[in-house]
């Protein structure tokens, strides 16, 4: 089957991937007292946390760090559960993709799906302390879909990459977390990159994750729009990022059932 073909059984199969995201969301709170509510506990109990150890560091050098710190940190929660579960999707579902057709995709998109609703989950403690904290956002709050749109389409595209390579060799999931470690403090999620030497901020510019999280709070907090160059860049690789993930899905998949 062409991509083209095959993008085109994915589309048929959208109801069937709202289902998949939706039963992920439901199952994953399924045996929790507390449910959906950890959506809101979690990033408030991480919030608390983390502002009494990094507040004394950098409240005096970034402006509004509580709420600078929730956005980016829900923002954060977002890719690191996109990635992790899209990481694990083929294997946990195992047992369906072995005895049932439809497009393998769908699975590792579910996840994204379901990453995303929780992230709006989440997003609504944000607007809680916007509330408590008496901010008022200024009208470039407008743009914040944009940097949503690309993280999705960056997680996705990594997400299709692990997905496959993870049935062939287990050790993906461990050398995924060392790695999302690293990537929390190389990106502006508890400082601002002004802090950092001028070479050291040219270098990770490159990463798409920085100017995602840079748009992100900017537009929410600062009043700021990112450059057209920002924009053009981020687009670009974010689209190179998915295109990459998703040939190497579509390239190995069948192997990868096979495997299962």
């Amino acid at each position: 089957m062409s991509i083209k073909l095959e993008i085109r059984e994915i589309w048929k199969h959208r109801t069937l991937l709202l289902d998949i995201a939706v039963t992920d969301l439901k199952v994953r709170y399924k045996h929790s007292i507390l449910g959906f509510f950890w959506s809101f506990l979690e990033p408030l109990l991480l919030l608390i946390i983390l502002s009494l150890v990094f507040t004394h560091v950098f409240s005096f050098e970034i402006e509004n760090y509580a709420l600078y710190l929730l956005a980016n940190l829900v923002l954060w929660n977002m890719f690191t559960r996109s990635t992790t579960m899209g990481l694990t999707s083929m294997i946990s579902k195992a047992g369906i993709i072995t005895k049932i057709y439809f497009p393998r995709e769908l699975v590792v998109i579910s996840s994204s799906l379901t990453s995303f609703f929780m992230f709006v989950f989440e997003f609504m403690i944000f607007f809680i302390f916007v509330a408590v904290f008496q901010f008022v956002p200024s009208v470039t709050l407008a743009f914040v879909p944009v940097p949503l749109v690309l993280l999705f389409i960056v997680s996705l595209g990594i997400s299709f990459g692990l997905a496959v390579t993870n049935v062939f060799f287990r050790d993906i999931q461990s050398i995924w977390t060392i790695l999302l470690q690293a990537g929390f403090f190389l990106t502006p999620i508890i400082y601002k990159l002004d802090i950092l030497p001028k070479s050291v901020q040219e270098l990770l510019y490159y990463s798409p994750l920085v100017r995602i999280f840079e748009m992100f709070h900017n537009s929410i907090l600062y009043n700021q729009l990112p450059s057209t160059w920002d924009i053009t860049y981020s687009v670009v690789t974010s689209l190179v990022i998915l295109g990459v993930g998703f040939l190497v899905f579509y390239k190995f998949q069948a192997k990868a059932v096979e495997e299962l």
